[in-house]
């Protein structure tokens, strides 16, 4: 009975790798028998004009890789503050969760390049003594505000989905409500949310190219200067190419990570 299974699975496995590879192939033949194809070709796919663009867009880059940098250490420390001042108790700290519901519900309510644009252009119009007029601390502020709340919603839901039975038990230990999130509810809690946490983080990495309307010159905006010079768009491809050669093996690693963290919780459960 196994082996017919096999014979199944390894059947459905070849027609499914042929049926791709039909497609695939029928879609770069309509392509490439398309009147305007040369022409497109020239605009987007110009090796003489990659090798031209790919220097500054590189350079670009690496802004794009140290804004995410930043945004990825501030983002889990401003949604956990946002988390568990949302999951106080009490009539007490009633301000302190209408403050955090507030965070949430506005940010997570406005697009992130609306963020990027008000905090970017706004906030250095205001001329405020103290306050830098950076475009890039303030498109990397934008960006950590917006997915702080995302963030925090997710801490959120790990922290209800911890047994009430385990808050109850730290009460009884005699620790406050502070301490019992810190040692009991927050432990467990980030752990059953890191795959949904990593996802965002892939999703991160793609959003900081918004930052580029702001005019800080990261890969994107390379990209665009070398096309308004030159009225070329293979600058793009270069920038996609980067994105790429990034993301995807991020995208794996969460993944592989998600798939771990499930085989561990099903084998801990049996």
């Amino acid at each position: 009975m196994s082996s017919k299974y096999r014979e199944e699975g390894a059947r459905g496995a070849l027609i499914a790798a042929v049926s791709t590879v039909v497609v695939f192939g029928a879609f770069i033949v309509l392509v490439l028998v398309s009147p305007n194809w040369p022409r497109v070709r020239d605009q987007f796919f110009n090796p003489e004009d990659f090798r031209a663009a790919a220097p500054a867009v590189l350079r670009g880059f690496w802004l794009n890789l140290r804004m995410f940098g930043w945004a990825v250490v501030a983002i889990p420390l401003v949604a956990l503050v946002v988390a568990v001042m949302r999951s106080l108790r009490g009539p007490a700290f009633l301000p302190v969760r209408l403050l955090a519901i507030a965070y949430t519900d506005i940010f997570r309510g406005i697009p992130v390049i609306l963020t990027i644009l008000v905090l970017g252009f706004g906030v250095p119009a205001l001329d405020l003594p103290g306050l830098t007029n950076s475009a890039l601390f303030w498109g990397v502020t934008a960006l950590t505000l917006s997915y702080s709340a995302y963030t925090a919603e997710i801490y959120r839901s790990g922290i209800d989905a911890v047994p009430e039975s385990q808050r109850a038990s730290a009460r009884a230990l005699g620790l406050t409500q502070l301490q019992a999130l810190r040692y009991a509810i927050l432990p467990q809690a980030i752990r059953n949310v890191i795959p949904a946490l990593m996802n965002l983080v892939v999703a991160l990495l793609k959003d900081v190219a918004l930052v580029s309307v702001l005019g800080v010159r990261e890969a994107v905006r390379e990209a665009d200067i070398y096309k308004a010079r030159t009225f070329n768009y293979t600058g793009f491809l270069v920038a996609t190419a980067l994105f790429l050669a990034v993301s995807i093996p991020l995208t794996r690693f969460v993944d592989w990570y998600a798939a771990r963290d499930r085989a561990i919780r099903s084998q801990t459960s049996v």
